[in-house]
C-alpha cells in the first residue's frame, strides 16, 4: 500500500477544517497509508523584517526536512511550481507507486512559504495556481485532491 505523507507548518485551529481533514483522512485509510506531520511555526513579530522572515523560513525548513520520510518522492507546494489537473495528479501518484519510491511526501509551508532549502530538496514543485490560500484551508484542499486522485485511479464516480 502506497504511503502518502503530508508535512505542514503549524496546526489547524478551526473546527470545521479539522472535521473536513478527518473525513478525508478516514476515506483515504483503505486506499493508502496516509499520515500528517505538523511542524512548529516560527514565531515572528507583528511586522517582521526580511531577515527575520528568512531566519524563520530556515528554521521551519530544518524541521520540515528532518520529518521527510526516507526514500520519499518529495513534492513542495509553492506558487512557482507546475500546475496539474486532478487526472495528472492521479497519474503522478500511480507512477510514483510503481517507481519503487517509499511513497510521496507533500510539503505545505507556513504563512511566508517554504525555505529555499526545502524547495531545493523537493523532487517536484507543485502549484494550485497563482491565488493565495490560508495554509490551513490549503491543507484540506490538498487532502481532498489526494483522495480525488485515488478515486480517479480506481475508476470511482467521485470525480466528475
Amino acid at each position: 500500500m502506497q504511503r502518502i505523507s503530508v508535512i505542514c507548518v503549524g496546526n489547524v485551529k478551526e473546527e470545521y477544517l479539522r472535521k473536513g481533514l478527518a473525513e478525508y483522512a478516514a476515506r483515504l485509510t483503505p486506499l493508502c497509508r496516509f499520515t500528517v506531520t505538523e511542524v512548529a511555526e516560527s514565531r515572528l513579530p507583528r511586522d517582521p523584517s526580511g531577515g527575520e522572515i528568512a531566519a524563520a523560513l530556515k528554521s521551519e525548513g530544518e524541521r520540515i526536512l528532518a520529518a521527510v520520510p526516507d526514500g520519499s518522492d518529495v513534492v513542495a507546494l509553492c506558487v512557482e511550481g507546475e500546475q496539474m489537473s486532478s487526472e495528472e495528479l492521479a497519474a503522478y501518484t500511480e507512477k510514483s507507486a510503481l517507481s519503487g519510491k517509499n511513497g510521496i511526501c507533500f510539503i505545505i509551508g507556513g504563512s511566508f512559504g517554504l525555505s529555499p532549502q526545502v524547495k531545493k530538496r523537493a523532487d517536484r514543485l507543485l502549484s494550485f495556481g497563482k491565488m493565495t490560500f490560508p495554509h490551513q484551508l490549503f491543507r484540506l484542499m490538498l487532502t481532498e485532491q489526494i483522495y480525488r486522485a485515488y478515486m480517479i485511479r480506481t475508476g470511482a464516480k467521485y470525480h466528475k
